[in-house]
């Protein structure tokens, strides 16, 4: 009985302590002055960031400055938040577990993204399923969401690694391998789907990111100092995200146009790709962040991850994840 009164008093006193925290983050914390340096990359799932940029949501949530610095690739982006140079990134899930398995301290602090159809493994018409691919050459390219989807798809099938037969290259260039008869299945994104479509409509869709939702997602990460220094500042950031798919809701037609001028292609050729892709917004993220997507897609991506070997070793979901700011 003594015990029970002490698991009660613990659980009340727990209880107590975190109703405190969430009513003292309840008000939006003011926002600091100076810039804030976010590193994206040309990827239409980060668009949001540049739709609050072009319509002046920063400005409107106090932000001061906010410092949108492109990157080709993601070894470029962790330099930069390893070196200070950027306090917040967009970033593909599987990348941040691989930066806090590796030691550097950041936090997820808001879902951007997931791909629905706009990441897929695709095959030749006389390839029906993933079982099919026992034996076959795969194009895709190493270390890459592809690498990750890929081994979700085999995971789910039954099936192993060394099933298949492996023929690492960009994703760019897997689409155009498939259709020239190099390889009989090919990992790859838009808008190089729909030019292998294009070329060859019979082509089979054999899995996507719609098969394992949430497989393919994006996040913003933020340094563990940045939120400490600058909470106000990361507050603004989230809820001009929140704005920004708002507006995009709005103005689907002209934000996408944006969009992939911001990203460095032609919105025809982005078309299929935005409807392969589902924004975000605050209120999935306050119930997603740290229900569904702690619980089922964060372990599920880690799993592939960890088999990719793009992440060396487990990392915990509360560790990494900071769901303050969605709520």
């Amino acid at each position: 009985m003594n015990q029970l009164l002490k698991d009660g008093v613990k659980y009340l006193v727990g209880a107590c302590v975190m109703a405190a925290a969430v009513a003292t983050w309840a008000a939006d914390p003011k926002v600091e002055a100076g810039s804030l340096k976010v590193g994206v990359e040309p990827w239409l799932g980060y668009g949001q960031m540049h739709v609050a940029a072009a319509h002046g949501l920063f400005a409107k949530r106090g932000l001061e400055k906010v410092e949108l610095i492109n990157f080709n690739e993601d070894k470029d982006i962790n330099a930069g938040l390893a070196s200070g140079q950027l306090d917040v990134a967009t970033i593909a899930t599987h990348t941040a577990m691989a930066m806090i398995s590796a030691g550097l301290p950041v936090k997820i602090v808001m879902l951007l993204d997931q791909s629905m159809t706009a990441d897929a493994v695709i095959a030749s018409p006389d390839v029906k399923s993933i079982k099919d691919l026992k034996g076959k050459e795969v194009a895709f390219e190493e270390g890459t969401t592809s690498d990750i989807l890929l081994h979700a798809a085999l995971a789910k099938a039954g099936m192993q690694w060394s099933d298949i037969n492996l023929v690492p290259m960009p994703a760019s260039s897997a689409g155009s391998a498939l259709i020239a008869g190099r390889v009989s299945v090919a990992v790859t994104y838009e808008p190089y789907l729909t030019v292998a479509k294009q070329q060859n409509p019979k082509l089979n869709m054999l899995f996507s990111g719609k098969d394992q939702p949430g497989i393919v997602s994006d996040v913003l990460v933020v340094r563990e100092d940045v939120i400490k220094k600058k909470p106000g500042q990361i507050q603004a950031l989230v809820n001009s995200w929140g704005d920004a798919v708002a507006h995009y809701r709005a103005n689907t037609a002209a934000d996408r146009e944006l969009i992939s001028k911001a990203v460095g292609a032609n919105p025809e050729d982005l078309a299929t790709a935005f409807d392969g892709v589902e924004y975000y917004d605050l209120q999935q993220n306050t119930h997603e962040l740290n229900g569904s997507f702690k619980e089922n897609v964060f372990p599920m991506i880690l799993k592939a991850a960890i088999e990719a070997g793009l992440v060396q070793k487990p990392v915990d979901a509360d560790s990494l994840i900071d769901a303050r700011f969605v709520k």
